[in-house]
């Protein structure tokens, strides 16, 4: 893919990275980039590229030492949880009767795909072998995976899954700390510009438009300020 300069003071366009969860479609790309427009956000949109002049990225990890502009939350409007689902008749009650288990991950780089919940095993002392491991492409060929049989567990996030686990018969057996696993970053191109390309992108749900929202992880339902979520613990 080719680059292009950086927006010159002639072009109002702001230059966006979305480093996608998914193949990109030029549709998700319309979506996004017309609505954008309607908030008074005039936008460049670049898929899994750091092309110059960045001024904002949406990342699926959160690099260290970075605070994004902009958390991604899920279903709940809550920061994320990692999970381990298995089926109710599997009798898991604990995740380390995991081991030696089929088990679905999925692909990418964000925490809650596979990171997070391996970690947790590996507290437990269980490394799965690799033909163990089916690695899917999204969270719900993940699940697909399980409630086929062909995996024992599979990886989820906690909001994400919640709908499906009673007619499914699907409990979660294990469940991480709420984490902040994606979002929005300030580039080295940001001007004060981008503050009403911040302030769309914050109004704007996955149930408001699913087609823009392909382009990121499953779970990802929105986006809010740092802090204005709480876990679902606190609120219990």
């Amino acid at each position: 893919m080719s680059f292009t300069a950086p927006a010159s003071a002639g072009d109002a366009r702001i230059l966006i990275g979305v480093e996608s969860a998914t193949s990109v479609t030029e549709v998700a790309r319309y979506r996004l980039t017309d609505y954008l427009r309607t908030q008074g956000c005039e936008a460049d949109i670049r898929f899994n590229t750091e092309a110059p002049g960045l001024a904002l990225a949406f990342l699926p990890a959160v690099p260290e030492g970075s605070v994004p502009i902009l958390e991604a939350v899920n279903r709940d409007g809550r920061l994320p949880v990692p999970v381990w689902v298995t089926r109710r008749t599997a009798g898991v009650r604990h995740i380390r009767e995991l081991r030696g288990r089929d088990l679905a991950t999925v692909a990418g780089k964000e925490p809650l795909g596979a990171s997070l919940p391996l970690a947790a095993l590996r507290q437990q002392g269980i490394i799965p072998e690799p033909g163990r491991l089916y690695e899917a492409g999204d969270y719900s060929s993940a699940l697909g995976l399980l409630l086929h049989n062909n995996t024992h567990a599979a990886v989820s996030e906690l909001g994400f899954v919640k709908p499906f686990l009673t007619g499914n018969n699907l409990v979660v057996s294990w469940r991480g700390e709420p984490v902040k696993a994606a979002g929005w970053f300030r580039q080295a191109g940001w001007n004060q510009a981008a503050e009403a390309c911040e302030q769309a992108l914050g109004r704007r749900q996955r149930s408001d438009d699913p087609q823009m929202f392909v382009v990121f992880p499953e779970w990802v339902y929105g986006f809010a300020l740092p802090d204005s979520q709480y876990s679902e613990d606190s609120t219990q």
